[in-house]
């Protein structure tokens, strides 16, 4: 990769390190599916989660957190008031925010309510599937519940376009990542298809990129350095013996616990070849 952040084994291992040594609190605003899950991969990547989801603990919480994570995966009017105040208030106090926008476009109220947070909170970073970025830029998607379906050749030019749009750095998942900042497009070619069979592994990446954001100073190198470790770990998770999703499940989960800065310092792979720019 060139023109870009350094995405080499040694700045990977930096950032790795800079959560080690900050463990950020990460707040979570998130779904009941998979709040376990991103309990869980917050505290492997070495981080400190949180779960504080009320109209007043949410905020308050936020005082104190490294990063604020907004999953629009559940809703009711108790969830959409936090969301919309501990973004609010994390913004007042310079807390990088992530917004995982499920679902975006797959109902008006969701739509409106995912806006409202893109309007009104200083957003480090949005992450979605292929179908919400896509939504979400006011293009043309087709969103099944929380699930992207279809085909989405623009993927590029529409990341870039809400990486402009709203100023902040964008991540689309898919079989391959897109990241997106205003000024460049990366294409990020990690993970594994296995990834594809466990519910929540979009929520643990907008966790993860969270994670990051809470130690990295750079948005943008906090999201290509985030996007390309949780590839990286789908990949070392299915080079384990597994009967099903489920153990592969706990591999990936196992398998983040276990990706030290050391580990990742002494990658035999070249992680430059795995990120192209192509805008």
């Amino acid at each position: 990769m060139t023109n870009g952040p350094d995405c080499s084994a040694a700045a990977l291992a930096d950032s790795f390190s800079a959560i080690d040594e900050t463990e950020p609190l990460v707040q979570h605003l998130t779904n009941r599916v998979t709040i376990n899950d991103l309990a869980q991969i917050t505290l492997h990547w070495g981080a400190l989660p949180v779960m504080a989801d009320g109209p007043d603990d949410g905020p308050e919480m936020a005082q104190g957190a490294g990063a604020v994570l907004l999953n629009t995966g559940q809703l009711n009017a108790s969830i959409n008031e936090a969301l919309v105040e501990t973004g609010i208030a994390a913004t007042e106090r310079g807390v990088p925010v992530v917004l995982d926008p499920v679902g975006m476009g797959s109902t008006p109220s969701r739509n409106e309510l995912v806006e409202q947070l893109v309007d009104e909170v200083d957003l480090a970073a949005i992450k979605g599937n292929y179908g919400e970025i896509t939504a979400l830029a006011g293009a043309e998607a087709e969103v099944k519940g929380v699930e992207s379906v279809g085909d989405y050749e623009e993927i590029e030019k529409t990341a870039h376009a809400l990486a402009e749009s709203t100023d902040t750095v964008v991540v689309a998942s898919g079989v391959t990542d897109i990241v997106a900042s205003p000024e460049a497009v990366y294409r990020v070619e990690s993970g594994h298809e296995m990834m594809g069979q466990v519910v929540g592994t979009g929520c643990m990446l907008g966790s993860t990129v969270a994670t990051f954001c809470g130690s990295v100073d750079d948005p943008l190198t906090a999201a290509l350095h985030a996007t390309l470790a949780f590839g990286l770990v789908g990949e070392r998770a299915a080079e384990l013996d597994r009967n099903g999703p489920a153990s592969y499940n706990e591999n990936f989960l196992d398998s983040v616990w276990n990706f030290t800065p050391d580990v990742a310092r002494e990658l035999e792979v070249d992680l430059t070849e795995r990120v192209e720019r192509v805008i």
